[in-house]
């Protein structure tokens, strides 16, 4: 992303600087500060009337706490000859072979496609769209079926801040990060959003549904999501 002479930046304590993204909210009621591991920057919510430099002043006041949660980050993967990357709750390494077909194929505990070197992270980033879409689609089915819904499309993208969307037309889209986690992960997220089919809110009917729907311990799902969130958005 490129950055203005007019972007706010953080101060911290041990050297350095990190991006602030101010974004004024008709709701809010205080400032909030939330650093995102993914884009390396900090979000600051603040009232929509709020002054500017104050709410820029109150968060040079968390650079330490910043700072702390910047050491935790992850190091980002590339989808790279010799990478080890997360995959259904394993890890797999990426290879590049020459002399192997161009198609992507999995053998074992590796990735291994050939053609030109430069095209493979891209041939790698689209099998995994597609093995993603193909465990997705037909668990969301199989799921629906037993809950007695329909459903439309389903497809998935890469969104940044949800796992999963139902919308009142009945297509479901989930992000394809969701086959480098554990399988009770994305089967629990699928339980999720076949459940908004019958219920839009998170009300307890569609806790009892969802919680009908995923074959397993739905707090337990939740936990392990979290856990591996960080991890798997730092892949690509």
């Amino acid at each position: 992303m490129l950055r203005t002479r007019s972007e706010p930046r953080l101060t911290l304590p041990g050297g350095g600087e990190v991006a602030i993204d101010l974004r004024p909210h008709p709701r809010a009621k205080r400032w909030s500060l939330r650093y995102d591991i993914q884009t390396d920057r900090v979000k600051l919510t603040c009232p929509k009337r709020a002054s500017k430099r104050a709410a820029l002043q109150w968060a040079q006041t968390k650079a330490e706490w910043v700072e702390k949660q910047r050491a935790k980050r992850a190091q980002a993967v590339s989808l790279s000859h010799g990478a080890t990357i997360p995959f259904r709750g394993g890890d797999v390494q990426l290879v590049h072979d020459p002399e192997a077909p161009r198609t992507v194929r999995l053998e074992g505990q590796t990735l291994i496609a050939g053609g030109p070197a430069d095209a493979f992270p891209s041939r790698v980033l689209r099998w995994l769209k597609q093995d993603a879409k193909r465990l997705l689609e037909a668990e969301s089915r199989a799921v629906a079926a037993r809950a007695g819904v329909e459903i439309a499309k389903v497809g998935v993208g890469d969104a940044r801040t949800r796992w999963g969307t139902c919308s009142s037309e009945g297509s479901l889209r989930y992000s394809w990060r969701l086959i480098l986690m554990p399988d009770a992960v994305w089967r629990y997220v699928v339980a999720h959003e076949v459940a908004h089919r019958r219920h839009m809110d998170h009300g307890p009917d569609f806790r009892a549904l969802e919680a009908e729907l995923f074959d397993g311990d739905v707090a337990e799902a939740k936990a392990l999501l979290r856990l591996w969130s960080e991890r798997v958005r730092l892949v690509g």
